[in-house]
């Protein structure tokens, strides 16, 4: 028992730092992955602390993990851990049996996996759990005193460390579908080849108080007995007919989009996404007033693509005095996928995204030499 146990434990704490890791590379997406639940069950109190809970529970994992492999508090941490993980297996049975929310997002947006196998992985890590935590007490630290504390705190300071450095400055890798090297408008395109979903109309009709669907072939429109209650579309067969970069729209004040013809405008463009412009940073101010103007002096277009409304939108303008730039609206849902801080700047290059940057990172300069920009950190 003794091997199978040390097994366990491998396998256990390894996934719990892999999935802590995963997550603590991006702890917006799972602020915003818990506001979806939130939603989901009327929770709206909570969304406020989505953000502080989802670093807390990012953190315990790598903690619990390594306290796993290590042997550290081990009749406290397999009890949170089963709590844990019980938990987790409600939450995934909950988005699996339900289908109200898409993804559970529980390793991220880098690693996607079905609502079905992120369930039966869970209940498979619930079985593992559930052995460790019956053999608790056998399980032995394997360091003993200073070692298993030092272990444990600088843990504790890294698992909180590397999601202070991710809000500050952006994730470390970007799974999202604005990441590096992308084209935006050939990702806002239906795939070639792509199957489009299939829908069957379905007629309802009513007789003796009970209400049945038939297809178009089979409806009784001969039979007089039967009362007509509705017709809907029913998808028979789920298509994967849809771009990566959906509802990418940029609009005026009017309401008129200029998607297309920003995404084709030739050479450089640079967008600064503020999705809330009344909470957004203000750190390095003087470095975007100066990129303002040296793309002014370059004629290259930048555009500031606010999600908040127009008063807060000319607020955020006069009180940081960024007069030269276009201010265009955009969706905060696009916003918060496409850059995770507020703000953030984006370069792209024909449509291709070049590089981002979060308000801690913005530019020093740059200089525009035979038609290729070069940036002064």
């Amino acid at each position: 028992m003794k091997y199978v146990l040390w097994l366990l434990r491998i396998v256990v704490g390894v996934l719990f730092i892999f999935s802590g890791l995963i997550k603590a590379n991006d702890p917006s997406g799972l602020s915003y992955k818990m506001n979806e639940f939130f939603e989901v069950w009327h929770m709206y109190w909570a969304m406020p602390y989505s953000m502080a809970l989802s670093i807390a529970m990012i953190a315990f994992e790598i903690i619990a993990g390594v306290a796993v492999l290590i042997g550290a508090a081990y009749r406290a941490f397999s009890f949170l851990l089963l709590l844990l993980t019980a938990f987790f297996t409600f939450l995934t049975a909950y988005v699996y049996l339900t289908d109200k929310i898409k993804e559970c997002g529980c390793f991220g947006d880098c690693i996607k996996m079905t609502n079905a196998e992120t369930f039966w992985k869970d209940v498979v890590l619930l079985i593992m759990v559930l052995i460790l935590f019956a053999y608790r007490k056998s399980i032995k630290p394997v360091f003993s005193g200073y070692p298993t504390t030092a272990i444990m705190i600088l843990t504790a300071f890294f698992a909180f460390g590397v999601q202070w450095y991710v809000l500050e400055h952006l994730p470390f890798i970007d799974c999202l579908p604005y990441k590096k090297g992308t084209n935006v408008w050939e990702k806002m395109q239906v795939p070639p080849g792509s199957v489009p979903d299939q829908y069957e109309s379905v007629m309802i009709y009513e007789k003796d108080g009970q209400q049945k669907e038939f297809t178009m072939e089979n409806y009784p429109w001969q039979d007089t007995t039967w009362k007509f209650v509705d017709r809907k579309d029913k998808l028979i067969k789920k298509g994967n007919a849809e771009p990566e970069i959906k509802d990418f729209t940029i609009t005026d004040a009017e309401g008129t989009d200029h998607a297309q013809e920003i995404l084709a405008t030739p050479g450089y463009t640079f967008f600064l996404f503020v999705r809330d412009p009344g909470s957004a940073r203000e750190d390095n101010v003087e470095d975007l007033k100066n990129l303002m103007a040296k793309a002014n002096q370059y004629n290259i277009p930048f555009y500031v693509l606010s999600s908040g409304s127009r008063e807060s939108t000319d607020a955020f303008k006069e009180k940081y005095q960024l007069h030269a730039a276009e201010y265009m609206v955009l969706d905060g849902t696009v916003s918060k996928t496409a850059m995770r801080s507020n703000p953030g700047l984006m370069l792209l290059k024909d449509g291709v995204i070049q590089e981002k940057w979060s308000f801690r990172d913005y530019p020093k300069d740059f200089t525009l030499e035979n038609e290729q920009l070069k940036i002064a950190k």
